[in-house]
C-alpha cells in the first residue's frame, strides 16, 4: 500500500508549522557585518581564510568517494 500526502504551504509557512525560529534578519546581520570586515580589510575576514576551510573539505571529500569507488570496482573484480 502507498499513500502520498501532499501540502502546498511557503517554506515560512512549514518553519512555523515546525515551530522554528525565525532566523532570516539574524543571517541578514551577521552577512552584513562580515562583509563590513572584509570590505575593512580586518585580520582573518579575508575571502581565501574564509571559504579555504570548505573547499579543502570538499576536495577531500571528493578523493575520499573516487577512493571508494575505486575499491569497491577493485572488490568487484577479485570475485570474478
Amino acid at each position: 500500500m502507498k499513500v502520498n500526502v501532499t501540502f502546498d504551504m511557503t517554506p515560512e509557512e512549514f518553519r512555523r508549522l515546525l515551530g522554528l525560529p525565525d532566523v532570516q534578519q539574524f543571517q541578514t546581520d551577521v552577512f552584513e557585518q562580515m562583509m563590513e570586515k572584509m570590505k575593512a580589510g580586518e585580520e582573518g575576514y579575508d575571502p581565501m581564510s574564509i571559504y579555504q576551510p570548505m573547499m579543502e573539505k570538499g576536495i577531500s571529500a571528493m578523493a575520499d568517494f573516487q577512493q571508494n569507488m575505486m575499491a569497491l570496482m577493485m572488490a568487484g573484480q577479485s570475485n570474478k
